[in-house]
């Protein structure tokens, strides 16, 4: 049962990323306060302002690219395919949201989820998909192992 730990938590940090980009499927309209919300409280020097200058005038961009990247990452991780890459864009993701939604965020404590989820990928990273994986089989191509 060890062996399969990798593996069973790999696809449950998919499901984590399932769900946040499953909230985006319906579209994004909702995204746009919260990202004005973030650009506008950002403390980090040089973040803040990208947020603001860059991020918020173009938030439907932003917000339909972080959807598509959730799903694939999710899809990925779900079926253990290119598991690590996968785990490094869910860490990117991650690394995002802890930069910027994170301060947007009036509950201080709740903050705590933005920042396990660095974790977690960073898990997905180092342990790869696990021994219950697609990657597994020979006939996937090699740059999806």
């Amino acid at each position: 049962m060890a062996e399969a730990w990798p593996s069973l938590f790999r696809v449950a940090v998919g499901l984590f990323w399932l769900y946040f980009a499953s909230q985006k499927w319906q579209g994004v309209a909702w995204m746009h306060p919260l990202i004005n919300r973030a650009a506008a409280s950002n403390p980090i020097p040089g973040l803040h302002e990208v947020l603001v200058q860059i991020v918020a005038p173009n938030w439907f961009l932003f917000a339909v690219a972080q959807g598509a990247a959730e799903t694939v990452v999710a899809v990925l991780l779900l079926l253990g395919l290119a598991s690590r890459w996968a785990g490094i864009l869910g860490f990117l993701l991650a690394l995002n949201l802890s930069l910027t939604v994170a301060f947007a965020v009036s509950d201080v404590g709740s903050r705590w989820l933005y920042y396990l989820a660095l974790l977690v990928n960073a898990q997905v990273i180092v342990s790869g998909p696990g021994p219950v994986a697609l990657a597994r089989f020979s006939w996937v191509p090699a740059w999806l192992r």
